[in-house]
């Protein structure tokens, strides 16, 4: 039947007949939801909302309640179509109950309507809710947000809830928008039109807000904010002109005509943008108050009112703790009392200063800066007993049955560990040396002494002071002193400039003592600063001792030393003995200082070696060095030293020393060769090479495998020198045709007998390498 009257009119007395069909039908299946749902679809088509409606209502009363939800979806779409919002909150409302998840979908319609007011009461629910899960997967604040979208629209609407109570709710419960949440409080009011109290919520976050983006963000709709009711007002006295209207007064009731609220705007708008760095300094201050440079800040920003400024250090000093200070809170009383000082203030300057002497600093430093500025107060007054006064009071050491050994220890208040304080006390000398007398001076000198808080630069500024007053033997007891409180690296310029003093005082005339102080200077030196102190000692044997003394001290020396300057050592000993005894006297050091050098100082150490033996006659001495160097020398890193040996044998050797020469440095290149590519056949060879070298017993030295290869090669019928001639690339040629000798020009040159020994000739004396090679051959 319902198919038969799908083209009728509603008016049709089928309609009736269907539905009674339907009536009856439920008489007997009125548990079953098909009917039930089949009946309503029908009865939406004929637009009929109280049969309708009430249908509904028999459907959910007539089903039990687990098919409930068959029929909500299609009853949810009629009150949404029927366009009728009275009837569609009630019916959300009643669904709820069942299924209160999907409140959200109800907020959405009251949006939909335009029922802001219930539509704030269901979110702000929602957001106080701890048991609501967005079934859009929204947050607490993505809800708070549309929560304030609607109350910041539409203020005249809200009526069921206390939006300034809601919005502050929101500012304690999300820390991390602060800024936000205070301007949406503040758009409320001026929405609604209350300008003043949307001032007061700004001025009021401004003074709340701790973090510099919140409030830069309520700073900026503030400024925007004032400037759009200042662009308001001169658009509105400008309109007044262009009519020739007068102005009756603004609208606010103040009594003010609108140019005069355009000038007060203005200056509102000024005071504000002045006041941005001090808004901003207390922004930081609410951060950590006991940040000491935002506290400096702040009294700049008052430098121009020192009521204001003497507040703020007030208020900075009572309110810094010093132990959990951010920087140094010393300077806060520093800057009070030279803010009194800047205006001729001393009384109250010095009173600021005993106050900061009391204040329980977390260091010592910190107290003994206070008291240092204190006595420089004084001076740069020209109080200079008081100064010394200051001084003598701030140094004070408590009783001994007070002492105590750590200048850090905590648990001692600060006051009392002030006299550990080397700062102070330092000051203190300068001062009594300035202005005290000898006997004052010395006196503090040896207060600091006693309570051990001197450095080595103060023990050689009291030796100085000293000795500038003619007191040489009290300057050496200084130095003395010093140097018992002190071990080396510490003691070392107290030690140099102890031995300096005493030989330039007493040159020559003290010799034990002086080498006693020397003795027990070295006797603890370290390493590092041996070197200098042996030169000092070697000097003085030199110049006021004996000779040979000095010769041992620079032997110790190369032996003391780090082993990074033995090498330089050796060589400043090698010329003071050729300067002295001669240069053959030099040789025994070569041997030692070729031993004990490090590998790296070893060539240039040996090439001198080698020079002089030349230098001397005694070629086989300086060639046996060459050699035994040469087990150290890269052919590739260390060309220098091999051409020094070539151009040896070339002066002073003969073919055979020259080929021996060859001979080793292809030895020494194997040995350094690291990473070599061969052809294959000369990769077969070198295997065949080193499957005898396996069989090859075990050589004690390279110069033993030298001879193993040179037998070798004598075996298979190669000579040295014919292999030199086929592989050395830098072979030198040596001509065997004398009728070469008309086309060459060569230079001869004298070589000394003693090169060659009692086996020259007196004939063969003038002739030179090459002629030898000659006659040797013929």
């Amino acid at each position: 039947r319902s198919f038969n009257c799908r083209n009728l009119s509603l008016e049709d007395a089928e309609f009736e007949a269907t539905n009674a069909a339907f009536e009856r039908a439920l008489v007997t299946m009125h548990k079953m939801p098909r009917i039930w749902l089949d009946y309503l679809q029908f009865l939406i088509k004929q637009k009929r909302v109280t049969k309708i409606r009430r249908t509904f209502d028999r459907a959910l009363r007539a089903l039990p309640v687990t098919q409930h939800n068959r029929i909500w979806p299609l009853y949810l779409r009629f009150v949404q179509s029927a366009r009728i919002p009275e009837l569609a909150v009630r019916v959300y409302r009643r669904y709820l109950k069942m299924e209160p998840e999907r409140v959200e979908e109800f907020v959405e319609y009251l949006k939909k309507i335009k029922s802001w007011d219930e539509a704030a009461t269901q979110l702000a629910e929602l957001v106080n809710s701890d048991k609501f899960i967005s079934q859009y997967g929204k947050s607490k604040y993505d809800l708070w947000k549309e929560l304030l979208n609607i109350i910041t629209k539409n203020p005249g609407k809200i009526k069921s809830l206390d939006v300034d109570a809601v919005i502050r709710s929101g500012i304690r419960r999300f820390p991390h928008q602060v800024g936000h949440l205070w301007c949406a409080l503040a758009e409320y009011y001026v929405t609604d039109g209350r300008f003043a109290k949307a001032k007061d919520v700004y001025e009021e976050a401004l003074n709340t807000v701790s973090t510099v983006r919140d409030f830069t963000v309520v700073f900026d709709a503030y400024s925007q904010y004032e400037e759009s009711l200042l662009a308001a007002r001169m658009e509105v006295a400008e309109q007044l002109e262009e009519d020739g209207e007068e102005d009756e007064g603004d609208e606010m009731g103040a009594g003010l005509s609108v140019n005069d609220e355009v000038d007060w705007r203005m200056l509102r708008l000024e005071n504000l943008m002045e006041r941005r760095p001090l808004l901003l300094n207390s922004v930081l201050l609410r951060q950590n108050p006991h940040n000491v440079d935002e506290w400096h800040k702040r009294v700049k920003l008052f430098e121009k009112d020192p009521i204001k400024a003497i507040t703020t250090f007030s208020k900075a000093v009572a309110t810094v703790d010093p132990a959990k200070a951010t920087g140094k809170p010393h300077s806060l009383w520093v800057s009070f009392a030279r803010f009194y000082e800047k205006h001729n203030d001393l009384k109250n300057a010095r009173v600021i200063f005993e106050k900061a002497t009391r204040v329980a600093y977390k260091g010592v430093d910190d107290l003994a800066s206070v008291w240092c500025a204190y006595a420089e107060m004084e001076l740069r007054h020209k109080n200079f007993d008081q100064a010394r006064d200051v001084l003598r009071k701030a140094c004070v050491a408590p009783d001994r049955t007070m002492s105590f050994k750590d200048r850090n220890d905590t648990s001692v208040k600060v006051q009392k560990r002030l006299y550990k304080s080397t700062k102070l006390w330092a000051f203190y000398a300068d001062v009594e040396e300035n202005l005290g007398t000898m006997e004052t001076t010395k006196q503090v000198y040896e207060s600091m002494f006693d309570v051990k808080v001197v450095t080595p630069q103060i023990v050689l500024n009291y030796a100085a002071y000293l000795e500038e007053h003619k007191y040489f033997e009290q300057a050496f007891r200084a130095y003395e002193k010093g140097l018992d409180l002190f071990n080396f690296p510490h003691a070392f310029p107290i030690w140099i400039a102890y031995l300096r003093r005493f030989i330039q005082r007493y040159k020559g005339k003290k010799k034990e003592r002086t080498r006693d102080l020397f003795e027990q200077a070295v006797a603890k030196i370290t390493k590092k600063n041996a070197r200098k102190m042996y030169l000092l000692y070697a000097k003085y044997e030199e110049d006021y001792g004996l000779a040979r003394r000095a010769m041992d001290v620079l032997e110790r020396a190369c032996k003391a030393v780090d082993v990074k300057e033995r090498a330089a050592m050796y060589a400043i000993y090698i010329q003071r003995v050729s300067d002295l005894f001669g240069v053959t006297k030099s040789r025994e050091i070569y041997h030692d200082a070729i031993k004990n050098i490090p590998q790296k100082n070893l060539k240039p150490m040996c090439i001198k070696y080698a020079t002089l033996e030349k230098k001397l006659g005694e070629i086989d001495r300086a060639r046996s060095i060459f050699q035994y160097a040469a087990q150290y020398c890269s052919p590739e890193r260390d060309g220098d030293f091999w051409d020094s040996w070539q151009g040896f044998e070339v002066e002073h050797g003969n073919e055979n020393t020259f080929t021996e020469m060859l001979r080793i440095r292809r030895s020494v290149v194997g040995q350094f060769a690291t990473v070599q590519v061969l052809p294959t056949d000369v990769v077969a060879k070198a295997e065949d090479k080193k499957d005898k070298k396996r069989r090859r017993p075990q050589a004690t030295s390279n110069m033993e495998i030298l001879e193993e290869e040179a037998k070798e090669e004598k075996a298979n019928g190669q000579t040295p020198a014919s292999k030199a001639a086929t592989s050395n690339p830098e072979e030198i040629d040596f001509d065997d045709d004398d009728d070469d000798d008309d086309t060459m020009d060569v230079q001869e040159k004298t070589v000394p007998a003693a090169v060659f020994g009692a086996a020259a000739s007196a004939a063969d004396s003038s002739l030179g390498a090459k002629a030898r090679f000659k006659k040797q051959k013929a």
